[in-house]
């Protein structure tokens, strides 16, 4: 075990232990975006910015920036960090793992009393998750002026109440949010790394690499409620030529598009496809052909393209089958996120630092979206690192090994570092 190993580990146990014991739920944490949960991860920061002498700011959307100034305060500063909220009942780790790290690198700067030659900022972004009101990033979007003023009125998931109402509560600004134009000066950063567990299986399923360096991240393309409208009957009464069954539309279209998913696969195109969602009428019953069936989509891949193309074939696929089953399809607009890919520079920093380091770190694509590439889609330079972590990630299972962690944690440390030396 190395000397930073030795010295990090107490601390981020500490933290992340303490976030979770606050936010338990059931078996897992919830963390809403805006909510008092997620507002204790950043009380927390702040008390140790203080305890750390770091400058504190916080932007018009709660976005919260903690600075250990450097030698030259002319030059723009590296940024780290990540989001302190979760979905309902996930794990500990989605987000909170690059906060930890990012405040173990600012722990150990005090600690060590390294003065970097630029400053160093810790970001703590608000409501990267979509699981509450249904719009990703809203933090990081509103940060480079990229949220829209409809996406604050999305309602919440299990009520009526607006993303607008819970953000002028918790008492941010959703006006100035959605105003078009970035919270901070982008310019000043010179990078934004951010740590994040994998939440897929590649690492954990290689002993030799618990680490990787992240060469691309997809974007996505969701429906929140989609509807098949058909026509409600008894079960018994109506023979399959004169049903317009939602349910076996819904199916039709799910079949479909998971057929055409393996040919685009075998053709090499990048996408993944779920329909993650899927409700009866709250009248449904077992003898009553469903009239109503709503659902929701979500659409990822590296190219945008890709995800066009295929939202376009299932429009088509819908056509076709709201005429053969005498049904129509409903869509909500569509909510996009970019995909990214990382700076080039950037990551060969990472790279090049672990392998000064003797960590062993993998190169591969992240699936999942970050706030990172709604950085990067704005002209920031961004790089990420990823950890292994157990069992998936967006469920209670989610899990991470400490010392796969430290191991992230200690690139970024040293790839910080290094920044500047020649």
């Amino acid at each position: 075990m190395t000397n930073f190993q030795t010295l990090a580990s107490p601390y981020a146990e500490r933290f992340l232990n303490q976030i979770r014991e606050e936010s338990r739920d059931g078996l897992g944490v919830s963390r809403q975006g805006y909510g008092p949960h997620e507002q204790y991860v950043h009380d927390l920061v702040i008390s140790e910015a203080k305890r750390l002498n770091m400058e504190i700011e916080i932007d018009p959307a709660g976005n919260l920036w903690i600075t250990r100034p450097g030698k030259n305060r002319s030059l723009p500063g590296i940024v780290s960090g990540s989001h302190g909220d979760s979905v309902p009942e996930g794990g500990n780790y989605d987000g909170l793992a690059g906060v930890c790290a990012a405040m173990t690198v600012a722990d150990m700067l005090d600690r060590l009393n390294v003065q970097l030659e630029r400053d160093y900022t810790v970001l703590v972004t608000r409501m990267e998750e979509s699981s509450w009101f249904g719009r990703a990033y809203v933090g990081s979007l509103a940060l480079t002026g990229n949220l829209k003023p409809e996406e604050v009125q999305l309602r919440h998931r299990i009520s009526d109440r607006t993303l607008f109402d819970t953000i002028k509560d918790a008492g941010f600004d959703p006006v100035a949010m959605t105003s078009g134009k970035p919270l901070k000066e982008l310019s000043h950063i010179a990078a934004f790394i951010e740590l994040h567990i994998e939440q897929g299986p590649t690492l954990e399923n290689n002993p030799a690499h618990r680490i990787a360096v992240v060469t691309g991240i997809r974007g996505n393309l969701r429906h929140k409620i989609c509807r098949v409208i058909g026509e409600t009957a008894h079960s018994g009464a109506v023979n399959r030529e004169f049903r317009h069954d939602a349910v076996l539309a819904l199916a039709d279209l799910l079949s479909r598009m998971d057929k055409h998913w393996k040919e685009w696969l075998d053709a090499g195109e990048d996408l993944v496809f779920t329909c993650g969602v899927v409700n009866t009428a709250k009248t449904a019953a077992i003898a009553i052909i469903p009239g109503e069936v709503t659902f929701g989509l979500d659409m990822r891949s590296l190219s945008m393209d890709t995800l066009y193309r295929f939202h376009n074939l299932m429009l088509a696929e819908c056509d076709e089958i709201a005429k053969e089953r005498g049904i129509r399809f409903e869509f909500d607009n569509v909510l996009v996120c970019e995909a990214s890919g990382v700076d080039p520079q950037i990551r060969g920093r990472i790279e090049k630092a672990a392998a000064d380091h003797s960590l062993n770190a993998l190169s591969i694509p992240s699936g999942a979206g970050h706030d990172a590439a709604v950085l990067s889609n704005a002209g920031v330079p961004v790089g990420m690192i990823f950890v292994a972590n157990q069992n998936g990630s967006h469920n209670w299972r989610e899990a991470m090994k400490l010392e796969d962690f430290i191991q992230g944690a200690e690139l970024l440390w040293h790839t910080v570092c290094d920044y500047d030396n020649k």
